[in-house]
């Protein structure tokens, strides 16, 4: 049976694929340190597990400020990934639910 994903855990999984194809893209360049680092903080949006945690995770920070805006400017391809887990830490903020704790829906894996 194929495990279930939350929305949040798909959105921070397509998140760090279009940042891999960056860090890709950079392979052998001086910059690909940063991709890399950046890599390595969304992955803290999958540990985090739910909404809640994310909250607390990026405090008074948006997802852009957290993975680095300079960055982020410089890498267009992954706003609309970020978009995605804006809208779900937006979209459920005012009325904190079930999902919130739990990540949002579940879907099966894709």
């Amino acid at each position: 049976m194929p495990r279930k994903r939350s929305e949040l855990q798909v959105a921070a999984g397509k998140l760090i694929l279009a940042i891999q194809k960056e860090w890709r893209k950079e392979s052998g360049e001086s910059t690909s340190g940063f991709s890399e680092n950046v890599m390595y903080a969304a992955h803290d949006f999958l540990q985090a597990g739910t909404l809640d945690g994310i909250r607390k995770l990026l405090g008074p920070m948006s997802v852009q400020q957290y993975l680095g805006e300079v960055w982020v400017q410089r890498h267009p391809n992954v706003k609309p990934a970020i978009a995605v887990i804006e809208g779900l830490i937006n979209r459920n903020s005012e009325d904190n639910t079930p999902e919130d704790r739990q990540g949002v829906g579940s879907k099966e894996k894709e």
